[in-house]
């Protein structure tokens, strides 16, 4: 088996990063506009408000959808540990977030395979 890439890994990690600082600054926008109790029904209007915030809420919900299948039969797959925490976060904190942070996991538990069949 072929050691996965170790930049990719960083890749992965920046862009998890990146993916929970860029919607939280969103979000704190939002209550700063709107009031500090994140009015879950608002934001979900005006996340509809006209077509291409449909268009991108659309796009969002159907490709999270499949990529937290696809996350969910890969961990199991590959017998990764603490799927939950990715899981949880894709809710508490952005999908964005979860997202790459399960590939960065991923590679590290490839990497973790990679090194155990060398031995």
């Amino acid at each position: 088996m072929k050691a996965p890439n170790s930049l990719l890994q960083w890749v992965y990690l920046i862009l998890a990063i990146t993916g929970a600082i860029l919607p939280t600054l969103a979000n704190i926008d939002f209550m700063q506009q709107y009031g500090p109790d994140f009015d879950i029904s608002l934001f979900v209007a005006l996340s509809n408000a006209n077509p291409a915030a449909q268009s991108l809420s659309r796009d969002l919900i159907i490709g999270a959808s499949a990529i937290t299948i696809w996350i969910v039969v890969e961990s199991r797959r590959l017998q990764m540990r603490h799927l939950w925490i990715v899981l949880l976060s894709s809710i508490t904190i952005a999908f964005a977030f979860a997202a790459p942070l399960f590939l960065f996991l991923r590679e590290r538990r490839l990497q973790e395979m990679a090194n155990h069949a060398e031995n």
